[in-house]
């Protein structure tokens, strides 16, 4: 598991996602401190990482990386640990378009495509 606070390149992001899933890389983004954790089996792991860091639960949010993929099939905005009746998210997915948009910004700006 890492941390990135500053910038990871797509190459890398490749390797990881080789490691565990072959195609596919899990995070979770904290939208307000705008650090990614990844590599990891579960969200859950990267959430507990975040948490123990100094992030806040209401700030991190799970999605996955497809590095392979162009466009907006590089963010797939699905896990557990999003589903958060009491923030008004009852699905896996990050229904809050504003959320959506804090987590693709960070995404563009820590992950070089």
């Amino acid at each position: 598991m890492k941390i990135v606070s500053d910038k990871l390149s797509l190459d890398e992001l490749k390797l990881l996602a080789g490691r565990l899933f072959g195609n596919m890389v899990k995070a979770v983004v904290d939208i307000e401190r705008e650090i990614i954790a990844l590599d990891a089996e579960l969200h859950s792991d990267l959430e507990s990482l975040l948490l123990k860091e100094g992030s806040l639960q209401d700030n991190i949010w799970g999605i996955n990386f497809y590095p392979d993929l162009p466009g907006e099939d590089f963010v797939e905005f699905d896990s557990l640990i999003n589903i958060r009746p009491s923030r008004g998210n009852s699905s896996r997915g990050v229904q809050d378009p504003r959320i959506q948009e804090k987590i693709l910004n960070i995404v563009n700006k820590r992950i070089l495509r």
